[in-house]
């Protein structure tokens, strides 16, 4: 399946922004989706994941409360919605997607495919 992010941008602290992921290639509804990021100088961090169906959402706990994932199975898509942004939201946001069962969502090596990045730049 390819993924493609966009969305990104720069935006204010406290402000908001939404990220989505467009999926093709393969039966979108067929896989688990997440988010990642990664600041500058810092390891990719896991921030959600949603299950094939639409539910079971899971969040870290830096962005519990402020962002939200939601997909639409019949337009291939994944979101996050983003609020409050601190400064230390500032990296690139990465989506991607995975067919396995049984695995720990927050570690990005059980996801096989992943879009290019989206920069989310948030000024103090």
């Amino acid at each position: 399946v390819q993924l493609q992010a966009f969305g990104g941008g720069l935006v204010q602290a406290g402000g908001s922004l939404r990220l989505s992921c467009a999926a093709s290639g393969r039966t979108f509804s067929n896989y688990d989706m997440g988010w990642f990021r990664q600041a500058p100088g810092k390891e990719r961090e896991f921030i959600t994941g949603i299950s094939r169906s639409g539910g079971s959402p899971l969040y870290a706990d830096s962005v519990m409360g402020r962002f939200t994932i939601s997909r639409d199975n019949a337009k291939n898509t994944v979101s996050l919605q983003m609020t409050s942004l601190k400064p230390e939201d500032t990296a690139v946001y990465y989506c991607a997607a995975t067919s396995r069962r049984m695995y720990d969502r927050r570690l990005g090596n059980n996801y096989d495919y992943w879009g290019q990045g989206t920069e989310v730049t948030v000024s103090s």
